[in-house]
């Protein structure tokens, strides 16, 4: 089974590159975040006569994450259990794949960082802080299932030095704060593996390119999407990697595709 995720920022606006980035790689599961629109506006047809059911937590102009699969699909839980949000961030499905079932998320992390008129205000990081705290609980109960988890998404945290381009240029940012780093890392002191890298240690594997300033060209990125795998699961691991083609692509998202391949 082939799953990528993909922050597509606005699929009505990226629809084009994501139904080529679809024909050409066909991924069994597409995990989308930052849909930007709601349910009456998310492209199902197009989606559909490209082979894909999709299951969409939708929110107009903001957040909004989707799941799109080629085999059976069932929503188990849309936003996180026990975490009253406003926000669509978290969408959680049931895949059946003809020989097994897969229990997967599409997320969004809150970025955190305060308005840029009003540096001093927390109320975003503590927020983020809370979510992450409730992904956490939720993680933990689906390791109790004992069926292959994938959690992917748009996590809005780099681990190390080695997943952004100018370290101490990110040092206060709130993708980057210690408190976030640590309640990531959690999850894999859980037992979840990052699967990128689990099988690239050494490589920077950005998934994200600000759109100025050269950035992608001079590869100036940072580490932020995620595939994170139970242990099951990761048994089950083939292979991991990031595609720039859609980053290369006519109009595209600041993020690329996360893909990864499950014998």
């Amino acid at each position: 089974m082939k799953i990528a995720t993909y922050n597509v920022n606005s699929v009505n606006a990226r629809l084009e590159n994501l139904l080529e980035w679809l024909q050409k790689e066909q991924p069994d599961v597409a995990l989308l975040q930052e849909i930007k629109c709601e349910f009456n506006a998310f492209p199902f047809f197009e989606l559909q006569t490209s082979g894909y059911e999709a299951k969409i937590l939708g929110q107009k102009s903001y957040n909004g994450v989707a799941v799109l699969s080629r085999h059976k699909i069932k929503v188990i839980q849309e936003g996180l259990p026990g975490f009253e949000d406003e926000s669509a961030r978290y969408l959680e499905a049931e895949i059946n794949d003809g020989k097994r079932v897969f229990r997967t998320a599409s997320i969004y992390l809150p970025n955190g960082n305060p308005p840029y008129n009003a540096p001093d205000d927390d109320s975003r990081y503590a927020y983020k802080l809370r979510w992450m705290e409730a992904l956490y609980a939720r993680a933990r109960e689906l390791l109790e299932l004992r069926l292959p988890v994938i959690l992917g998404g748009d996590f809005n945290v780099i681990l190390t030095d080695n997943d952004v381009y100018d370290p101490e240029a990110f040092r206060d940012n709130a993708l980057f704060r210690e408190e976030v780093k640590q309640r990531l890392k959690a999850l894999e002191y859980l037992g979840y593996y990052d699967a990128f890298r689990s099988l690239h240690p050494r490589e920077n594997g950005y998934t994200y390119w600000d759109y100025g300033g050269g950035a992608f060209q001079n590869d100036q990125g940072m580490r932020i999407d995620y595939l994170f795998l139970s242990p099951n699961a990761t048994d089950l691991l083939e292979s991991c990697e990031v595609d720039k083609e859609p980053r290369r692509g006519s109009k595209p998202s600041d993020h690329t595709v996360l893909k990864a391949v499950l014998r």
